[in-house]
């Protein structure tokens, strides 16, 4: 009995679906990136507003915000590209999901009040 050396393969998604999937998800998570700058300028503003700087865990933090979602899409599209179409999509929605769920983590135990000096 002789058996197949043939290796198994999985169904990959279209070149072009794959690059409308990234750019769609990648303006989500631009935009993400895009709120993260905003709170960036929104609280530099704020310090000086109030005549204070922001520590240096408020930088990191800061930092950190716009980072993130460059960093998840990043990794969501390495990991779907040789994936189907579902499993892509699902990627994407799960790192939109941590990115949300991580930022809003950072700006509850980060309020305002903590990142001023």
């Amino acid at each position: 009995m002789t058996t197949s050396s043939v290796p198994e393969t999985r169904p990959t998604t279209p070149a072009w679906l794959a690059l409308g999937l990234a750019v769609l998800f990648g303006l989500l998570f631009a935009f993400d990136v895009w709120e993260a700058v905003g709170n960036l300028v929104g609280v530099s503003v704020v310090a000086s507003g109030l005549e204070t700087t922001i520590n240096p865990l408020g930088w990191v933090v800061l930092i950190l915000g716009i980072l993130l979602p460059i960093a998840v899409f990043a990794l969501a599209f390495w990991l779907g590209r040789r994936r189907n179409v579902l499993a892509q999509v699902l990627l994407y929605l799960a790192g939109l999901g941590t990115v949300a769920a991580v930022s809003l983590s950072l700006l509850a135990l980060f309020g305002i009040g903590s990142v001023l000096t």
